[in-house]
């Protein structure tokens, strides 16, 4: 048990980047199949297009940049607080060519749950609109939205986000 180093098997959880234009779609998923160098993975592609918007403005920094060029399952969460496009991802990586980064299953469902529960939508919103009554508004559902999760760890990752981010005051 100690010692022995995660192989790359079905049902394990993965991370792999897919490059768009300047920077990297980022995936999350499953792994379906390991034949050779290929391995099947049924996930989430992700499309960071606000952050994209924000760095094509010039309202972002250098670390905006970094998370694009080369997202880690470390950094990516940062990517996840201004709007998304994301769709189902069912194909094959060729090992030769395609990043596929174990991740540990914890990571897989926080990520998986920030975006099939919509928070970056609900941010977004917060962080978008100036102060008033509609700024309130996205504010009070964010905090519903928070308020209900089941995820313990998703709730930690998003409280810890809105209070770096200071809208939940």
């Amino acid at each position: 048990m100690f010692g022995r180093k995660p192989q790359l098997k079905e049902g394990v959880h993965v991370f792999s980047t897919k490059k768009k234009g300047d920077y990297h779609d980022f995936i999350f998923g499953v792994v379906t199949g390991v034949e050779g160098r290929k391995v099947g993975v049924n996930g989430v592609i992700v499309d960071p297009v606000g952050l994209k918007n924000k760095i094509s403005q010039g309202k972002a920094g250098e670390r905006s940049v970094e998370i694009l060029k080369r997202p880690t399952p470390d950094n990516v969460i940062l990517a996840l607080v201004y709007r998304v496009e994301h769709e189902n991802f069912a194909e094959v990586l060729d090992l030769d060519q395609d990043r596929c980064d174990l991740i540990p299953p914890k990571v897989y469902s926080m990520l998986d749950g920030w975006i099939r529960e919509s928070i970056p939508e609900l941010v977004n919103n917060v962080l978008s609109l100036p102060d008033g009554a509609e700024r309130d508004q996205a504010k009070r559902v964010l905090r519903q939205k928070m308020d209900s999760l089941v995820d313990k760890k998703l709730k930690r990752t998003l409280y810890s986000i809105c209070r770096s981010l200071k809208i939940l005051n």
